[in-house]
């Protein structure tokens, strides 16, 4: 008699819906950021230049490691990013007092009516994202979704 259990084969089941939690996050996630990048594009901003603005507006004097890591993208990368952003005179790197190898990023005065009209754009899309929903819902789906990124963030309940 063989010791060992045999091997199941594993079984492969269908999603049982493709609206899933996980699916209609992405899914409005991923509309929410077209609609935007539409209407940045009409006022001269990229995806990659509004995200690195509004994350710096978010964390003004962040090094290039942080703010990588809050973009979910590799540090050349916004490196890359900010070089772009320096040269157009948006961003601005100051040496980091406690570590000499760092850059500490700001923006600088003329990248705010840039921001200014992003966030006139992120009114928008806002607005027109929720306009099916009452105050009571808005405020539901706010507070859930708070919810959720805390668990996953190992910070229940967080507000980050």
């Amino acid at each position: 008699m063989n010791q060992h259990a045999p091997l199941l084969e594993p079984v492969l089941v269908p999603f049982a819906s493709p609206d899933t939690i996980g699916v209609l996050v992405s899914d409005v996630t991923r509309l929410l950021r077209r609609r935007f990048d539409a209407q940045a594009r009409s006022i001269g901003v990229s995806r990659a230049q509004w995200r690195v603005l509004i994350a710096l507006a978010r964390a003004e004097g962040i090094n290039q490691a942080g703010l990588a890591e809050r973009l979910d993208v590799e540090t050349i990368t916004v490196g890359r990013m900010v070089d772009r952003l320096a040269e157009a005179g948006l961003v601005e790197r100051r040496a980091d007092p406690a570590d000499r190898r760092a850059w500490r990023l700001f923006l600088t005065p003329r990248a705010h009516p840039i921001l200014a009209e992003l966030q006139a754009v992120a009114v928008d899309v806002r607005a027109e994202m929720l306009a099916g929903l009452s105050a009571a819902e808005e405020a539901a789906l706010q507070g859930l979704l708070q919810r959720l990124r805390g668990t996953l963030d190992g910070r229940e309940g967080s507000v980050a």
